[in-house]
């Protein structure tokens, strides 16, 4: 199949690209490094010539709530229309666990927005929700960074590999329209704040952690159980102490 990934030279965009070749697919990917812009359209039409599937692992970057809800509806209804006139048959977006669950976070606000524009599409579609990943921990550390510490919040979640992500979108987009698969999750859940320490001393870094719910980009609505999967999600197999394993040894 040729199928088309649009953010394919993101973290779980190029794993997915990976997959979808070593399955003998014909990958391809669709990024504004490489001419085409979802954002405003520009370059989708050649880019989707004879593209039967489309998968969407796009990510914004946004200063405020309200220009990134934008960004990921200005990038869905694009991207829609373009695969309307280019008779594109199946569309499928990553999404994430528990998006109908955290109302504070504007990243979160903009897939709950794409999720409804895709859903009611003409177009035949597939929702993969997923876990945060692996490298989640890392990057709540940089976002939060400030001089010699860092916020993490105490969140419950169940990290998963961005390459098994990867496989599992390749798989799909190579199958019929699921409308909503099931959850996609890592083997086990972590602690997010516990995570982050263990990342730091990987790294042999030195920088105090401070476990709370305020200034990090997630709020007390993400506590308990809110960002787990459902008892039908299928889990990944590899684990955050194998994911930093391989990290230390880079």
């Amino acid at each position: 199949m040729r199928i088309a990934v649009v953010g394919g030279t993101g973290l779980v965009g190029r794993h997915t690209v990976t997959a979808l070749r070593r399955a003998g697919h014909d990958a391809v990917v669709l990024a504004r490094s490489l001419g085409v812009d979802a954002a405003t359209g520009e370059g989708l039409d050649q880019a989707l010539r004879g593209v039967e599937a489309v998968i969407d692992a796009t990510n914004v970057q946004a200063a405020d709530p309200r220009a990134v809800r934008e960004g990921f509806g200005a990038v869905t209804r694009h991207l829609l229309a373009a695969e309307r006139r280019a008779r594109v048959q199946h569309h499928v977006l990553l999404s994430i666990v528990g998006i109908d669950r955290i109302e504070g976070n504007a990243h979160y606000a903009g897939k709950r927005l794409q999720e409804e524009l895709v859903s009611a599409a003409d177009v035949p579609v597939t929702i993969q929700r997923a876990t945060q990943f692996h490298e989640f921990a890392g990057m709540v550390i940089e976002w939060t960074r400030r001089g010699d510490e860092a916020i993490v919040p105490p969140a419950l979640i169940q990290p998963i590999a961005a390459a098994e992500v990867g496989v599992a979108l390749a798989e799909l987009a190579t199958g019929a329209a699921k409308g909503r698969a099931s959850d996609l999750a890592g083997p086990a859940p972590e602690d997010l704040f516990d995570m982050a320490r263990r990342m730091l001393a990987v790294r042999g870094e030195t920088l105090r952690l401070v476990p709370s719910w305020r200034g990090g980009p997630l709020g007390p609505d993400a506590a308990g159980e809110a960002l787990l999967p459902g008892p039908e999600a299928r889990l990944g197999k590899s684990t955050f102490d194998d994911w930093l394993e391989e990290y230390a040894a880079l």
